[in-house]
């Protein structure tokens, strides 16, 4: 069991361990914007830095959200069930990985956004609206761009849904506890495809990542200030408890040109850091 003086002593981290969840993999450097780390039976935040309240676009975080929705209305009927088929015309900036038939387990895994398109799409806007609101997933916000009408294609990308770590680690803490308004078959297979790190030191962390870009004032992308999140629960023994860790890409911090996805370099970063974040005292 954690001890109890972690609440405290992880209120403010240390500098070495702030340096380190700050750092992607690359020269590049990245601000954390919030790393909160929560109990999931008592809610007690163990662990929290930054600005922890601030909303913003979830990004590929909320698949797992998507995920509850699609087997409860039973479009999505097992791990590896439905089966739908790459076809063209459909999203595939995520190169190969996204031009293959797939399945919930490899939507979840390679983060497939035509796959959860066209879950978007048969839940339809006013059920897709319901669950959000039922789940308070942050703003529960579906809509999308303003005037767009888009809102079933992109509204977790970097438009008008936004949630806030704090709101991401309730949230995980009802799905880990089965509080969702979603079926128990739901909350189960939910867990099942969402992927899985085993630790040296016993924990099981399961997670997802996440990225998206910010917009310029004139609409543009901002290319060097990528959104990185990356999401979950970790167990131990009876131990579990729920995270959410955000970083933005930020050039005015030195290094090369940031490459590869920040939601992958959030994970990497915060599972190096993860036996420091919880280690017990000597």
């Amino acid at each position: 069991m954690i001890n109890t003086w972690l609440m405290a002593a992880r209120l403010a981290l240390p500098a070495l361990l702030l340096a380190t969840l700050s750092l992607p993999a690359g020269p590049a450097q990245a601000r954390t914007i919030c790393t909160v780390i929560m109990r999931a039976d008592t809610a007690e935040r163990l662990v929290e830095d930054g600005d922890c309240t601030s909303r913003v676009t979830p990004a590929s975080t909320f698949k797992i959200a998507l995920s509850l929705m699609g087997f409860d209305a039973g479009i999505l009927t097992g791990p590896h069930a439905p089966v739908w088929p790459y076809r063209p015309g459909y999203v595939a900036w995520g190169g190969a990985a996204w031009t293959q038939d797939t399945d919930p387990d490899r939507w979840m895994t390679h983060s497939v956004v035509w796959y959860s398109q066209q879950i978007t799409r048969a839940l339809g806007m006013e059920r897709l609206q319901r669950y959000a609101t039922a789940f308070h997933y942050g703003n529960a916000d579906m809509t999308g761009d303003a005037g767009a009408d888009n809102g079933l294609d992109r509204a977790w990308i970097g438009s008008s849904l936004a949630i806030s770590p704090r709101e991401q680690v309730a949230f995980l803490a009802d799905l880990v506890n089965d509080r969702l308004p979603v079926s128990a078959e739901a909350h189960v297979m939910t867990r099942r495809i969402v992927e899985r790190t085993s630790l040296a030191d016993g924990w099981t962390i399961a997670g997802k990542t996440g990225a998206a870009l910010p917009r310029h004032p004139d609409g543009r992308l901002d290319r060097e200030r990528g959104w990185g999140w990356y999401v979950g629960w970790a167990r131990r023994g009876d131990e579990t408890l729920v995270f959410a860790t955000l970083a933005q890409d930020d050039p005015a911090e030195g290094g090369a040109p940031a490459t590869g996805s920040p939601g992958k370099r959030r994970r990497d970063a915060f599972l190096q850091a993860w036996p420091t974040l919880i280690a017990s005292p000597p």
